[in-house]
């Protein structure tokens, strides 16, 4: 007797890693929606926020319900805004399990398996303790397109509005090296968003962006309109 799929959320930011984790889900179970937090607190200790508005599009050009709750981001109170959304999945699409795109983060991957506990559901880091350079080589290799939409740290700032590809993960090795950072951005030093991936029905094109650099030496690609297309077959 064929395996009934689970039923699945993933917390989704609009990003390469819940963008892979996804990908991931679709693979073996069912996914029932996406749930997106927006963070009033860019410091956010949980939650990605540059361009966090556009997850309606890419969930739209996905073809996937969202559920998207507010948050002011202040430290272990957010969870309760995490904890608050989960529980409008459960109720309306019946998920049994949340998927995340935690990579190294303890600090993430222990405080959404106490609330996925706390409410007998399933949590899954597919990415977990990945190769951050395996990592972008499977983004490139599966056809995802990816931007890096900020940088944060030292010797990044060439990298903003840059595709991830093998051009990419060349150069940001070197840098890598030189400033010891995390290839993928797991530190928080690079921040992307996906315009196009396998499963998306349809992919989306940048119309209007600025560059808008922080005082840190960092800098934002502020993604003021975008469109949907329909995708070449």
């Amino acid at each position: 007797m064929k395996k009934e799929k689970l039923r699945l959320a993933i917390l989704f930011s609009g990003g390469k890693d819940s963008c892979l984790a996804l990908y991931y889900a679709m693979k073996y179970e069912k996914v029932a929606c996406l749930i997106t937090i927006l963070s009033e607190n860019k410091e956010s200790y949980m939650f990605h926020t540059p361009n966090i508005s556009l997850v309606k599009k890419q969930a739209e050009a996905m073809n996937l319900p969202l559920i998207i709750e507010k948050t002011k981001g202040i430290k272990e109170q957010e969870l309760i805004d995490l904890e608050r959304a989960i529980k409008i999945a459960i109720k309306k699409y019946k998920i049994q399990g949340v998927v995340t795109g935690a990579l190294a983060s303890l600090y993430q991957a222990s405080r959404i398996q106490k609330i996925c506990n706390k409410l007998d559901i399933e949590c899954f880091n597919p990415l977990w303790q990945k190769d951050q350079i395996e990592l972008l080589e499977e983004i490139v290799n599966l056809k995802f397109e990816v931007i890096i939409d900020g940088v944060f740290a030292e010797g990044l700032l060439g990298f903003i509005g840059k595709k991830i590809d093998s051009e990419f993960i060349d150069a940001i090795k070197k840098i890598s090296r030189i400033y010891k950072i995390n290839p993928a951005g797991e530190g928080g030093e690079l921040e992307s968003f996906v315009l196009d991936a396998p499963f998306f029905k349809k992919k989306i094109k940048i119309t209007k962006s600025e560059i808008i650099p922080d005082k840190e030496k960092g800098a934002t690609l502020m993604i003021n309109e975008v469109n949907l297309e329909n995708k070449k077959r």
